[in-house]
């Protein structure tokens, strides 16, 4: 089943603006190496949902993966052949908005080389491009 919230305050969602950069969630927080978006785009949990189930499939339960989106807004839209008018459509998807710098997935516990597969084949999933990124340790 894709993902979604359990209950939300209000059903329906305005599409609002997408500009600028990942002001937050922009670094490698819980795991060793991350999966970082380069675009902005609406992602959505069918897509989140097969990227975690291509980076656990891939890892033999080895590791942890992190999902750090979440598809908090719905996307209304109107049945097919129906005319203008009579309202706004019915929720019809969930979506999570994806700025450019948000790290979207993480995995720890692995090696840099299988965690750089995992995190490519997670990358095909999604609609934007994405690149692979470390942890930055400090001393």
């Amino acid at each position: 089943m894709a993902m979604m919230p359990k209950r939300v305050k209000y059903r329906k969602s305005q599409r609002g603006k997408m500009k600028g950069n990942a002001l937050r969630c922009n670094y490698v927080a819980f795991g060793e190496y991350g999966l970082q978006a380069l675009e902005t785009s609406w992602v959505k949990g069918k897509h989140i949902e097969a990227g975690r189930v291509a980076a656990t499939h891939f890892l033999h339960r080895e590791g942890k993966v992190y999902i750090r989106i979440f598809p908090h807004r719905s996307v209304s839209a109107k049945p097919l052949e129906t005319r203008m008018g009579k309202g706004k459509g019915e929720p019809a998807f969930w979506v999570a908005r994806v700025r450019p710098g948000q790290v979207c997935f993480e995995i720890g516990g692995v090696d840099e080389e299988v965690a750089k597969q995992a995190l490519l084949r997670v990358a095909h999933k999604m609609p934007i491009k994405c690149r692979f990124i470390k942890r930055r340790h400090t001393l």
